[in-house]
């Protein structure tokens, strides 16, 4: 598959990062040469300086043969441009990064006649990943398949949680009235992602990744040593279009919002915008005002400034003050790594959500769906398996499936099942699958 990508920025070089564990014909386009000359020492892409909206850098690079052309510059208006061009020139399919979410929402202009297939906006998506988050109070990932009939939960460890020191197997036989696979263990100060064995020891601090049917759901949370609690009481700091979009979705799923926002003139449109939030002008690190606020009586604390360190340093405010969950936007992707270590429950990055959203479609056929966790670089994929797919002939402990990967449930005739050893998997099941990128290949070829 040959792919095009516009920007090395943060979505780029991400993406780009993923699809070189794939072997796929990756090009980068960008005037930065620095950025060009890191992606060329650390993957195996092919870089281009210059300008995406050149007609002759486009045909130079093989536009027309291009099966995708992913505009995510930091310019909404050179992706609509790269996307008009890259399409009329013969790209197969175009992807472009949009941050109006008019263009998004309004269904009286046809983008693809212009050469747009499809766009994606990095706010409009964190937005809906903090509603999730919230809706699951005690964890800090959570992705649904088929509509929440198999969860992927992510938390993180504590002392308290009767997992420590057992192993995997251990687990098992101590909670065995309850459904729930261990699909990946992410150890604090430890870069490479775990795939848990039954020798596989659960530690203090451990961000651990379950895969539970929705009829276990409210028996994880004393596996994990917490409780489930409800938010009801939220402050969002920072007006930013994804504070505006975050308190708009959650007024329409009953929260009470406050949002504080510094800069007056913008707190006052907000205020005219948003019917059913508080919106109050002020400093949101200026502990008087959150004082004033009830910031103890405040469930979640979401800040989304432009800063990533005021974003960090008021969430730990917040939870100094009893806060209970805390969700900060950062845009340096190294700080998602420190998120289970420095008390903050959840650190997101709008840029890697989106390019996780573009993987999805760059992934095609047999995948319903697929989604990346914060901090790791793997990938869950739902699968519909296909009539004689290779992972039907043998019972799961049989099929040489690699050790880089793990089932994470079956989804059959609308019902979940859990996928141990011995099940056979059938035609027309649908199969959650954790994967790191070295196994991706590896995965989806036994689903053929």
């Amino acid at each position: 598959m040959k792919i095009i990508i516009a920007g090395a920025g943060d979505v780029g070089f991400h993406l780009a990062k993923l699809l070189s564990y794939e072997s796929q014909d990756t090009y980068i386009i960008d005037f930065d040469g620095d950025k060009l000359d890191y992606l060329n020492s650390h993957l195996d892409v092919i870089t281009k300086k210059g300008d995406a909206t050149s007609i002759k850098l486009l045909k130079e690079i093989g536009i027309d043969s291009a099966d995708l052309l992913i505009a995510v510059t930091e310019s909404q208006n050179t992706n609509f441009t790269i996307s008009v061009i890259g399409k009329s020139l013969g790209a197969k399919k175009t992807i472009a990064r949009i941050d109006n979410p008019e263009f998004l929402n309004d269904c009286e202009v046809d983008f693809k006649q212009f050469g747009l297939d499809f766009m994606i906006s990095p706010q409009e998506l964190a937005a809906n990943e903090i509603k999730m988050l919230l809706n699951q109070s005690s964890f800090n990932d959570t992705v649904e398949f088929e509509k929440g009939l198999f969860n992927v939960m992510g938390t993180s460890l504590t002392y308290k949680s009767p997992l420590v020191d057992l192993t995997v197997k251990e687990a098992k036989q101590k909670f065995k009235n309850i459904d729930f696979i261990t699909i990946a263990i992410k150890r604090a100060n430890v870069s490479e992602t775990i795939i848990p064995r039954g020798d596989t020891t659960y530690q203090v601090n451990d961000q651990v990744y379950f895969s539970v049917p929705s009829y276990n759901m409210k028996d994880l949370y004393p596996i994990i040593g917490k409780k489930k609690f409800d938010i009801k009481n939220v402050i969002i700091l920072g007006g930013s279009s994804i504070g505006e979009k975050t308190a708009r979705n959650l007024c329409q799923e009953g929260f009470n919002i406050k949002l504080i926002e510094k800069d007056k003139e913008k707190a006052e449109s907000l205020a005219e915008e948003l019917d059913n939030v508080l919106v109050i002008n002020g400093d949101g690190t200026d502990l008087e005002l959150l004082e004033e606020e009830n910031i103890r009586e405040t469930d979640a604390f979401i800040a989304v400034t432009g800063n990533s360190e005021t974003n960090i340093m008021s969430c730990l405010v917040a939870k100094s003050k009893g806060v209970k969950k805390t969700i900060a936007l950062v845009e340096n992707m190294d700080y998602i790594e420190i998120s289970q270590t420095i008390g903050i429950e959840s650190l997101i990055n709008k840029k890697l959500i989106a390019a996780s959203s573009i993987l999805r479609h760059i992934r095609k056929g047999e995948i319903l769906a697929l989604a990346n966790l914060h901090n790791i670089d793997a990938e869950v994929f739902e699968f519909e398996v296909q009539p004689n797919a290779k992972v039907t002939e043998k019972p799961i402990k049989e099929l040489n499936f690699p050790r880089e990967a793990v089932f994470g449930g079956v989804i059959r005739n609308g019902k979940p099942y859990m996928s141990f050893g011995e099940m056979q998997i059938q035609s027309g099941d649908k199969v959650i699958v954790f994967c790191l990128p070295e196994a991706i290949n590896t995965v989806e070829s036994l689903f053929r």
